[in-house]
């Protein structure tokens, strides 16, 4: 039996709603491919999400953040800066271009990002609109007197209209 992990499937998403659509993308990404830069998705609270990404040796201009479409996607340039009379005899910090990309639930919203001590953070919120948030719906009971109302007034709804 050839069992797949699932953590791709929650590691490029926030509010994880859009399940069978990551899943089929999942089933095809390579996990070397998505290693760079390493990033952390938390929950606080009920509806508040932050992703941290590691971006050692990236400033505020090498980076940019855009959200189209449930997509939200990060961009990260350097320039290669070779200096002079210097010889590596080893290179293990990672400065290299990346893009990388999350897939947000519907009512996600980028509420906010920042830098500091090479970590971006970028503050999410899910803001659902009253009118598509749940509704409880009250059931109310017809017994007895309130029973034989219920169809008199029944009737004299369909003689109304016959």
């Amino acid at each position: 039996m050839n069992a797949r992990s699932l953590t791709p499937l929650l590691r490029n998403s926030v509010g994880f709603d859009r399940f069978n659509e990551l899943f089929e993308s999942a089933l095809g990404s390579d996990e070397s491919a998505h290693s760079y830069p390493r990033y952390d998705i938390e929950k606080h609270g009920e509806d508040d999400y932050l992703i941290t990404m590691a971006v050692a040796g990236f400033q505020r201009e090498n980076l940019s953040i855009e959200l189209q479409n449930d997509q939200l996607t990060i961009h990260g340039r350097l320039e290669d800066k070779a200096r002079d009379g210097v010889e590596y005899l080893h290179r293990g910090i990672a400065a290299q271009t990346f893009e990388r990309s999350f897939r947000l639930a519907e009512h996600m919203q980028v509420t906010g990002a920042n830098i500091r001590d090479g970590l971006l953070r970028i503050h999410l919120t899910r803001e659902v609109p009253e009118e598509d948030r749940p509704r409880r719906i009250p059931i109310n009971s017809v017994a007895g007197n309130e029973n034989r109302e219920a169809k008199a007034l029944e009737s004299e709804a369909r003689a109304n209209t016959g």
